[in-house]
């Protein structure tokens, strides 16, 4: 299939991308910082934990905040790697041979997206296994463990998704990560503006964060699943249908 052909062509461009190996450096540096600050906090507090039935363990203090300062972290970071994906063809005037090449715009696009999110796993990688170190010492409630980290592969998706379509409106990478960092910032926030909203229910349904906590305390919701799958495949078709609006024009 040429989306993974396509897919390989985009992954190796951002490998041998100066940025790409800072921003995965930066992101795995400052990760590795916070895990060992929220490690440090649970060897303090593991002495009254102890005296306590069925207290925190490990997972919640540890594992649960640094894959939310990753989401955090990342946040700021996916809309860097997604900039380049349709805007740069667009303003080396070269989308038109890619329009032109015998693939259909469902391929360029899942292409363009495994491709980018092949990068983003790598990082995704890097941040899952710095828990599992605490299996060398102790337990590790691995269930936990794995929620979060499906939540965490989600989200990025939907940054992903997000950042790509957003690239296919302008021929400006600046632009299109400006946009992308202020909508998914956006529907960040989303679930802390439906205090007190008599639509409270569609913001905090709408709201990435609200979706999100639940996996990382081990909570399982089919609804929070269908939520980021629904995100992602919406935004993907709106990629398809603006490319082939752009080949129509060409």
């Amino acid at each position: 299939m040429m989306a993974f052909t396509i897919a390989g062509r985009e992954l190796r461009s951002l490998f041998l991308s100066p940025m790409a190996w800072a921003i995965l450096a930066v992101v795995s540096g400052i990760c590795a910082w916070f895990f060992l600050v929220y490690l440090d906090f649970f060897l303090q507090i593991q002495p009254r934990l102890a005296a306590v039935p069925g207290g925190s363990g490990a997972a919640d203090i540890v594992v649960a905040p640094l894959f939310s300062t990753a989401a955090t972290v990342l946040l700021l970071v996916v809309p860097l790697l997604t900039m380049r994906l349709i805007s740069e063809e667009r303003r080396a005037q070269t989308l038109s041979l890619l329009l032109s090449a015998p693939v259909s715009m469902t391929e360029i696009v899942l292409g363009k997206f495994l491709g980018v999110l092949g990068f983003v796993l790598v990082m995704l990688l890097l941040i899952a296994a710095m828990p599992l170190s605490l299996l060398a010492g102790g337990t590790l409630d691995l269930g936990l463990w794995a929620t979060g980290v499906l939540g965490l592969l989600l989200l990025l998706a939907s940054f992903c998704s997000i950042g790509l379509y957003l690239s296919t409106l302008t021929a400006q990478p600046l632009v299109a990560a400006v946009s992308t960092f202020g909508l998914l910032l956006l529907l960040w926030i989303l679930n802390l503006a439906s205090t007190g909203a008599d639509n409270k229910g569609l913001l905090d349904y709408l709201s990435l964060m609200s979706h999100f906590q639940p996996l990382l305390r081990g909570i399982f919701n089919s609804t929070d699943i269908a939520y980021y799958l629904l995100l992602i495949g919406t935004f993907l078709v709106l990629s398809i249908r603006r490319l082939d609006a752009d080949r129509l024009q060409h």
